[in-house]
């Protein structure tokens, strides 16, 4: 990977969003429809005044801020993971070069009346760091063609882990960075990883 053109703007970037995401788990066990508003309205006023948004620079000041679903309880549950012989792959990211991936489980759960599992996945390197993507029925349509996000602890996106259970909560499912701006280079959600039902909670796709 290059290094990053500001990196001590970029690390403040990251701090912040891990705060935030501090927030949402120490909060969302007692009120979580205020804990995602609250996560929702400073991630705006993150993405429209940091150096380091994904909104180009000319775009920010008419920027209105992130589409969301509703918050609904019924996309919140406790995934159970179950470790899987690791299997490494490849990630092509243009002028970032290759990033490699290792499968390390798959996090089973039901939510909103539908069973489903996906691959928890580890990106390799030093320090390495949790992801876990996936696209869904919604994908392309009301949601980001390339699937959301529901972990990356690189950048602080941590919903929280208790023993072998991992919090999905889909309401603070989020587009990648390359949804706003095609400058930025993304991993995006791997096939497997394709839910066969609409996930409808979490961001939306970018308003024009």
């Amino acid at each position: 990977m290059s290094t990053p053109e500001s990196p001590l703007t970029l690390a403040h970037w990251r701090r912040t969003v891990a705060e935030l995401y501090a927030d949402v788990r120490e909060n969302t066990a007692h009120d979580a429809a205020t804990a995602a508003a609250r996560y929702r309205a400073a991630r705006d006023r993150l993405f429209a005044e940091h150096p380091d948004s994904p909104i180009a620079p000319a775009e920010r000041s008419r920027w209105r801020g992130s589409t969301w679903y509703p918050y609904d309880p019924a996309w919140r549950t406790i995934g159970v993971v179950e470790p899987v012989r690791s299997s490494t792959f490849e990630i092509p990211l243009a002028a970032d070069g290759v990033i490699r991936c290792a499968r390390i489980a798959c996090v089973r759960f039901t939510i909103a009346g539908e069973s489903a599992r996906l691959s928890l996945y580890w990106f390799e390197g030093y320090g390495g760091g949790l992801w876990l993507p996936f696209s869904d029925a919604t994908s392309g349509e009301s949601t980001y063609g390339g699937g959301r996000y529901l972990y990356d602890t690189i950048k602080g996106a941590d919903l929280g882990a208790r023993g072998d259970g991992l919090v999905l909560d889909f309401n603070f499912a989020y587009n990648p960075s390359c949804a706003y701006d095609d400058r930025w280079a993304c991993p995006l959600s791997p096939a497997e990883n394709s839910l066969p039902f609409a996930v409808k909670a979490g961001e939306r796709i970018p308003a024009a």
